[in-house]
């Protein structure tokens, strides 16, 4: 009987951990540098998965725009061209995961950006969630063409590329109003940005490749392919 028992169990097991796994709230962390897509990804990922999508911009606006104590510290800081303390990030991030909407997981974009944030989050989460770390995989040339390419019109904001999307007419807009380049995507920026990113972001895929928490997705693809390549992830483990 006891013999019996104990091969019910064992044929019950892997049914028992991917059912005490799918429970847990769902956490998806999408990494990539500037300009990678993540931030498009994860909105459509939110979005087919029904959980909050949370990026680091939005939480400052947020906080900033409604003026609460979180955002006024956030904007000293901005207003004096400093970086936010993590120790602020945090607890941003803490506070709008504890909302209600956030009890079965949300999609992070933007964080964490760092490994002592990676660390706080990892302290944070405890075991207590399913996570998924997902690194979008996209060449340095491309990303340049992506950002320094970019052009947009300041009347009826409609973006072009000029190499992936161009106008009809060169430096025009379709509404007829001569398109701009921001100052952000210049190509000197965009290599300061990379540089940061290599510095500052890019340590954290070694940080989750050690948990064994990384899917490395070509990011080079097509959207459409990028984001099913996610959702097959996702949804086999």
């Amino acid at each position: 009987m006891k013999l019996v028992s104990f091969f019910s169990l064992a044929l019950l097991f892997p049914f028992m951990m991917s059912h005490a796994q799918e429970s847990k709230p769902q956490v998806i962390i999408l990494l990539g540098p500037p300009a990678s897509g993540k931030g498009t990804q994860a909105s459509k990922l939110a979005e087919e998965l029904k959980l909050p999508h949370i990026s680091t911009g939005d939480l400052f606006r947020e906080n900033i725009g409604n003026k609460t104590p979180l955002g006024n510290k956030a904007k000293s800081y901005i207003d004096q061209g400093k970086l936010v303390p993590d120790e602020l990030v945090l607890d941003m991030l803490f506070a709008r995961v504890s909302q209600p909407d956030c009890e079965k997981g949300y999609v992070l974009d933007g964080f964490p950006r760092t490994i002592p944030q990676a660390s706080a989050l990892e302290e944070r989460l405890a075991g207590k969630v399913n996570l998924k770390v997902i690194n979008l995989k996209v060449s340095d040339e491309t990303l340049i063409k992506r950002t320094s390419g970019r052009r947009s019109c300041p009347k009826c904001k409609e973006v072009y590329n000029i190499y992936f999307n161009p106008p009809e007419k060169e430096g025009f807009c379709k509404c007829g109003e001569p398109l701009v380049q921001r100052d952000d995507d210049k190509p000197e920026v965009v290599k300061e940005r990379l540089k940061v990113y290599k510095a500052q972001t890019e340590p954290l895929i070694e940080f989750y490749e050690k948990r064994g928490e990384v899917k490395h997705i070509d990011g080079e693809m097509p959207p459409k392919e990028v984001f099913q390549a996610i959702v097959n992830y996702v949804q086999k483990t």
